[in-house]
């Protein structure tokens, strides 16, 4: 046991060598620190009308009427600076002076139908851009007219997350970085059991006392202990975030046994070729036909995740369980056919 250990400290100790792995780490890193910042970049791509409910923008819009209406109030709380004018030509002036971006004309309350102007700049991308984030403020403006004329709503308030943000998020911001360090994971065994093999290293590890299945063990663990790290931080940052997780444990289980079957599979790639350039390519067609084929199946890893992520009721410990059958199978193929594959010497 204890050299089994030593294999899995090794490994772990030459992952810092590798600068590929550790570029491909320090991406995740980046993607699960800032991932609201690139929610609101890559959901602006998704979802266009995103931009005005998540997108904090420098904005400064003219108020030409009374300072103290809710209007006001609401566009300040959206983060929207306003600059009140009680002179048409003062307020057109700064407009096309560029010093607010927008003017927003809001007449007298008199108790009937308020009408409203607003000019935008006559760019179109600026204009669209601005009016998204004015919409939010002056929707809110528009209800709160109605419940002062007592008109009744017939609609109440959602909370949560809009549909396409939600969608969005939790079928691939989270499958990304869950799955993420298992593409990583294999590409660690790949490289590891394909250099011992090309370089003839691997007679003198078994030299020791130390059988080729532990010494395939250690190469796997030391893979799987790196990917279930990065997991676990991976879901502390995106709960500092405000993205929550849903069922972590299950979330982190699954994971764990999406990257033992990767890096299983890599055992096979690499002890089948014995070379590492071969043995690369071969597993990255792998990765690339099994991540396409997923997405045809119910069972989709992919599915799985993003149910357990949202808390889907009908999913829970059963589901993930077949994905561990399916480690226990890989893995006694494994230990019992690898030493005819891995021809040494």
């Amino acid at each position: 046991m204890s050299g089994f250990f030593a294999i899995v400290k090794k490994e772990l100790r030459a992952v810092t060598r590798e600068k590929t792995l550790v570029i491909a780490i320090v991406i995740q890193l980046f993607i699960a620190s800032f991932s609201s910042a690139l929610l609101i970049g890559l959901l602006s791509l998704y979802d266009p009308d995103s931009i005005g409910m998540y997108a904090r923008i420098d904005l400064d819009v003219g108020v030409l009427g009374d300072p103290r209406t809710q209007l006001v109030r609401f566009m300040r709380e959206r983060g929207i600076r306003t600059t009140s004018f009680t002179n048409p030509a003062y307020a057109e002036g700064a407009f096309n002076a560029n010093a607010v971006d927008a003017i927003v004309v809001v007449p007298e309350d008199s108790g009937g139908v308020v009408e409203m102007q607003l000019f935008l700049p006559r760019a179109e991308a600026r204009a669209a851009l601005i009016l998204m984030i004015l919409r939010e403020p002056l929707k809110r403006f528009e209800n709160y007219l109605r419940q002062a004329r007592g008109v009744q709503v017939l609609y109440g308030d959602l909370t949560g997350l809009p549909p396409t943000t939600f969608e969005f998020l939790y079928s691939v911001i989270v499958p990304v970085l869950m799955f993420f360090p298992a593409f990583v994971a294999g590409s660690m065994v790949v490289d590891s059991i394909s250099e011992e093999l090309e370089n003839h290293t691997l007679e003198t590890l078994l030299s020791a006392p130390l059988s080729l299945n532990v010494a395939l063990g250690g190469k796997i663990a030391a893979a799987l202990v790196l990917a279930v790290m990065q997991c676990a931080a991976w879901a502390v940052l995106l709960r500092f975030n405000r993205i929550y997780l849903q069922n972590l444990a299950l979330v982190l289980l699954l994971a764990a046994i999406v990257a033992a079957i990767i890096a299983i599979a890599s055992a096979f790639i690499a002890t089948a070729f014995k070379d590492r350039e071969r043995s690369q390519f071969v597993y990255s067609l792998f990765i690339l036909v099994a991540v396409s084929a997923s997405y045809i199946f119910d069972l989709s890893p992919i599915k799985l995740m993003t149910r357990l992520a949202t808390g889907d009721y009908f999913t829970g410990v059963a589901d993930v369980a077949k994905y561990a059958a399916v480690v226990l199978v890989m893995l006694f193929v494994l230990l019992r056919g690898t030493r005819r594959m891995a021809v040494v010497g």
